[in-house]
């Protein structure tokens, strides 16, 4: 398997992106004895259902790529990649569509002036990937395919979703978009 540096997997839910990133930390252990693979986990268990789905999430995970470790960072990201990235380890992000709601729509308010611009966070995490030592596997949700969201918020974080994805895929030597868990190379290596 051709591993790019930095690697863009997006798609709709249950679309396979998620396995997508997997296999390709199970193909980078499996190349050698020396490399590594961390998963760094953005979503926050904010009530029993979301508590439920990443217990379960982190059994199949360790199921599918034992050799695969978590690192739980809901907020800062762009650190948090910058503190993991190294020659030997691939480093996969799952999600960004989470990391970017739990921004933007906190289930609890922040203290007044304690929070960074989504302008500087952005900044933070494009810069960690472009200077990144080790591969990276990003994952993100595809949500502008479908329906007008309702509301201004919504569409707000579509919007900043879309710009988002737009300015990782950019960073990224490799972009693939997942459907019926099947993919579709929108950019390759050159």
């Amino acid at each position: 398997m051709n591993f790019a540096r930095r690697e863009l997997i997006l798609g709709g839910q249950r679309s396979g992106k998620s396995r997508r990133a997997e296999g390709r930390a199970a193909a980078w252990l499996e190349r050698s004895l020396g490399h590594h693979a961390v998963l760094i986990a953005t979503a926050m268990p904010h009530d029993d259902e979301m508590r439920e789905r990443i217990a379960r999430h982190r059994e199949d995970r360790a199921q599918r790529v034992p050799g695969l470790a978590t690192v739980e960072e809901p907020i800062a990201l762009g650190p948090a990649l910058a503190r993991m990235s190294a020659p030997h380890t691939l480093v996969v992000v799952d999600c960004l569509t989470l990391w970017l709601a739990n921004l933007l729509m906190p289930v609890e308010a922040a203290p007044h002036g304690s929070t960074p611009s989504l302008e500087m966070v952005q900044a933070s995490l494009l810069r960690a990937l472009r200077e990144a030592r080790g591969p990276v596997v990003l994952v993100a949700n595809e949500i502008g395919l479908g329906v007008i969201p309702m509301g201004r918020e919504v569409r707000a974080f579509v919007d900043a979703l879309g710009r988002l994805n737009q300015e990782v895929a950019a960073a990224c030597e490799r972009v693939t978009l997942m459907a019926a868990g099947l993919p579709l190379s929108l950019k390759e290596p050159e």
